[in-house]
């Protein structure tokens, strides 16, 4: 496995995930008083900045890593950006499940990653 490919792949992803989440789910904070209209065009733009890292990674990352290895990178990264997004930025308390959850994804990765 050739790791700076990874450690490329998995940087870009964590910057689109940023994004991503942003687009998703900040509307729900921060615009909540305007018509979805709205969100969802200041969303799309916000996405845009997620393609553009995103659409280069997978790229960058397809070769060394498979097809199912990069969609479980991608989801742990997800959750790794989306757990302290819904902690800190949406102010929501911490679960159990929050833990089960990651130990679920680690086993996943394990899966997807052994040889």
């Amino acid at each position: 496995m050739n790791w700076s490919v990874v450690a490329q792949t998995s940087g870009l992803l964590i910057l689109s995930n940023v994004f991503m989440t942003l687009a998703w789910y900040a509307h729900l904070r921060d615009l909540r008083d305007k018509p979805w209209i709205i969100a969802a065009l200041i969303s799309w733009g916000i996405a845009l900045f997620e393609y553009l890292l995103q659409v280069p990674a997978n790229r960058i990352g397809y070769g060394t890593m498979s097809l199912p290895q990069l969609k479980i990178l991608q989801e742990v990264i997800t959750l790794s950006v989306f757990v302290p997004f819904v902690l800190i930025y949406m102010k929501q308390p911490i679960k159990l499940d929050y833990l089960y959850a990651a130990l679920c994804m680690v086993g996943a990765v394990y899966f997807v990653f052994r040889n």
